[in-house]
């Protein structure tokens, strides 16, 4: 029988890349990059050949090996396997790069921070603190060589090959026989008479000068050279000093020099060293304390680097979610964080996240998702839409704070894309057919408005026959004015939707209605609507072979292009809509704005009555055409109204983004003050958005929400105040006309300075 002996290095876990060893490491050691088998994750796999008469350097290289075992702490190189034959040692650690590679890389794409440095030497000297004051071990091999940075940008102390005990046991301090390392030792060790007095930090302290030299300043020539301190930075300068003193009794401790240089105005005070503080201690931190910093840390990591910010961080937020309570905090860092990853990475990390998030019913954490929609909606694909984010965010739609009924509603620009039949053609329109309807908010009415037709082509073409000019003519009659005019921009928008015989039967005569309205802002986008509809009705009746193309996109299927000009008319909804919302929500947190003189509209069919609510007396506005003087000529300068005919109104595409240059800001401008005093007491009920919603499912299905407008219902009190008030001054105008001409034939010719008697 024939026994085989096992290669160790074939059933080892670990594989080297095959490519040649990174540079920059003086002595027996080589350093290779490396992955594991089973998940080709990477590592850092560091191999030492056994070589024949080199006993004295395999002995340094068992005990380094010895060293990485039994020695761990966060910023020293952390070991994660090994392997000893009789042919090399190979040291698995973390993946690593070599300082002095990285900084030449970093130098390359722009230059390393300050903050950076300032950070890395933090971790180093806290190394030698732990490794001088917990075990007594002198490290005595500080230098560039020995320092290493992983993938976060965290530098790791390495080089534990020439370490020995302080204490004196296990001999002195191994020979190195290395020129390129004893370059670094300090100058009493040339003394050997015994008589120099020193601490024992004092050679690795020198050393660590040494090093901070040259991460500011290049290789070191010679020891000469520390003299001059070239790059290093003021705030340093003192304590490099004292790093690099003739006399090694002055040499600080490790951790009073990480003491003097936190000092305030030191080297390493700064908003980055704080941060990485807490991150390491985030475990033990209070509540409270977490809640502010990740309240905090949205403002620093612009100046943070992206691997910090990659490796570092995110892991920490996710930690702090899962596991830590944070709560709605961490979405705004986590986002912002999140554009540093590749899709496939937002894939993993952050999206499982969202989901998750979205179950939750924590209010805080529902609106900050809501609002940052736009950063993660690219990643999300369909299904997830549509079994795992829209079941939990059409709950918002029913909620009784109205700052997350609003965020809903605009939530939808961005899920309406990625939502299925049922879900964008039956349940939205539904909860949309209520809020339209029942929602006691003016704004969160102009919102939905706003937002259906934005969406509108996306619609199938039977909703879209069936909603839009229902839904919009609705709007029309909105006692909340820039609903009205949302209404009428709607019909604008979405022109493209409807057949010639609905713009001339259905929309035109809704249009036709409003150029009495109350609100000259409502009066004036009606009179542009209508000018664009009468054209295109004009030209098809020119040319009829015209109306096949002008009728095109009517029974096609939903389309995201055809939401062009819904895009240009409503994309404030987007950005600053929220703001209009908040102001009016804010402003009267229980009772409903003050109402100016606005009829009562016909409330529509199907929806309960609001109980009438007495109007305040309220200073009348420009606006209104009650504001007229009896005693006054009325007539209008037929010169201005001629010119109306030759202003040039565009087609319905370029009238979208015309009307939004003409109209004031609704987020800021003029509507905020108008729609501050429109009273929402109209929509008010005694029942819950709960029992609303019940009341809404029995009355039927949701397209009796948006009833077609009757053509035979009487005109509003409005307008019939408003024709009572021209007729009124028509005759008036009459009556004073008639007295001047008989006064006028009375008199007869006049004399200079003298008046002709009878």
């Amino acid at each position: 029988m024939w026994f085989f002996a096992r290669d160790p290095v074939r059933d080892f876990p670990f594989e080297l890349i095959p490519e040649p060893p990174e540079g920059g490491l003086p002595g027996p050691w080589a350093l290779h990059r490396g992955r594991k088998k089973a998940t080709g994750s990477p590592v850092s796999i560091f191999v030492y050949d056994v070589k024949p008469g080199a006993e004295e350097q395999t002995q340094v290289a068992k005990a380094a090996f010895k060293r990485f075992k039994t020695l761990r702490h966060p910023n020293i190189l952390a070991y994660i396997d090994g392997l000893e034959t009789e042919k090399c040692l190979h040291v698995v650690t973390e993946a690593v790069t070599p300082l002095g590679i990285y900084l030449k890389a970093r130098v390359e794409a722009g230059g390393l921070k300050e903050l950076e440095i300032s950070w890395g030497l933090h971790q180093i000297v806290k190394a030698l603190s732990f490794l001088v004051n917990d075990c007594s071990l002198i490290h005595n091999n500080v230098c560039m060589a020995a320092v290493f940075v992983d993938r976060a940008g965290e530098w790791k102390l390495g080089g534990l090959d020439y370490m020995y005990s302080a204490q004196g046991n296990g001999g002195g301090p191994p020979r190195k026989g290395i020129p390129e390392l004893e370059q670094y030792d300090p100058p009493e060790l040339a003394d050997s008479s015994g008589r120099v007095v020193r601490e024992k930090w004092s050679a690795d302290m020198w050393r660590l000068g040494c090093l901070i030299w040259e991460v500011f300043n290049g290789p070191l020539p010679r020891a000469a050279a520390l003299r001059n301190p070239g790059k290093i930075p003021k705030t340093l300068v003192p304590h490099y000093c004292e790093l690099v003193g003739a006399n090694p009794k002055v040499r600080p401790n490790p951790a009073r020099f990480l003491q003097n240089c936190r000092a305030p105005g030191g080297f390493m005070s700064n908003r980055f060293v704080e941060t990485n503080l807490f991150l390491e201690e985030i475990q033990i931190k209070e509540p409270a304390e977490k809640q502010k910093f990740f309240q905090e840390l949205s403002k620093s990591l612009d100046a943070f680097p992206e691997d910090f910010c990659r490796h570092k961080v995110l892991p920490q937020l996710l930690t702090a979610f899962e596991f830590g309570n944070a709560g709605a905090v961490v979405l705004t860092p986590l986002f912002k964080v999140g554009k540093f990853l590749s899709a496939e990475e937002y894939q993993q990390k952050i999206i499982p996240v969202v989901v998750k998030m979205f179950s939750s019913t924590d209010r805080a954490m529902r609106i900050r998702l809501l609002q940052q929609m736009e950063q993660f909606i690219q990643y999300l694909d369909e299904p997830t839409v549509n079994t795992q984010i829209f079941p939990h965010v059409v709950h918002g739609f029913l909620d009784t704070n109205p700052a997350i009924r609003e965020q809903t509603v605009k939530s939808m620009l961005l899920l309406a894309p990625k939502l299925n039949e049922a879900n964008l053609n039956v349940e939205l329109m539904k909860h949309f057919a209520r809020l339209q309807a029942k929602d006691e908010q003016g704004p969160i009415r102009c919102n939905t408005t706003v937002c259906l037709g934005k969406i509108g082509s996306y619609l199938s073409a039977s909703t879209r026959h069936r909603v839009l000019t229902s839904a919009f003519s609705r709007a029309t009659r909105d006692p909340f004015a820039p609903s009205r005019v949302a209404g009428v921009l709607g019909f604008a928008a979405t022109h493209n939707l409807y057949s010639m015989n609905d713009c001339a039967q259905k929309i035109l005569p809704v249009l036709c209605g409003l150029t009495v309205d109350p609100e000259k802002s409502v009066r004036d986008q009606a009179f542009k609507a209508i000018r664009s509809f009468l054209s295109k009705l004009e030209s098809v009746s020119e040319d009829p072979t015209q109306l096949e193309e002008v009728e095109k996109d009517v029974h096609a299927a939903s389309s995201p292009g055809m939401g062009g000009a819904a895009a240009s008319w409503a994309g404030w909804a987007v950005t600053g809509v929220s703001s209009l919302t908040s102001k009016l929500i804010r402003s009267h947190p229980t009772t409903a704005p003050t109402e100016t003189n606005i009829p009562q509209r016909p409330t529509p069919e199907g929806v309960p009555a609001p109980a009438p609510t007495p109007v305040p007396a309220t200073p009348t506005t420009s606006g209104h055409w009650e504001t007229q003087e009896e005693d006054k000529d009325t007539a209008e300068d037929s010169s201005t109204a001629d010119r109306w005919d030759d202003e040039d109104w565009g087609s319905l595409e370029q009238e979208a983004e015309s009307v939004l240059a003409q109209q004031d800001d609704w987020s800021t401008g003029g509507q905020v003050s108008r729609a501050s005093q429109v009273s929402n007491s109209d929509h008010k009920s005694s029942k819950s958005p709960e029992s609303d919603w019940s009341s809404w499912e029995a009355e039927g299905s949701w397209e009796q929400g948006w009833q077609e407008p009757s053509s035979q219902e009487p005109p509003p009190d409005g307008q019939v105040k408003a024709e009572l008030a021209r007729k009124k001054r028509e005759e008036r105008r009459r009556e004073m006309e008639a007295k001047r001409a008989e006064r006028k034939v009375a008199k007869g010719p006049m004399k200079l300075g003298a008046r002709k008697l009878d």
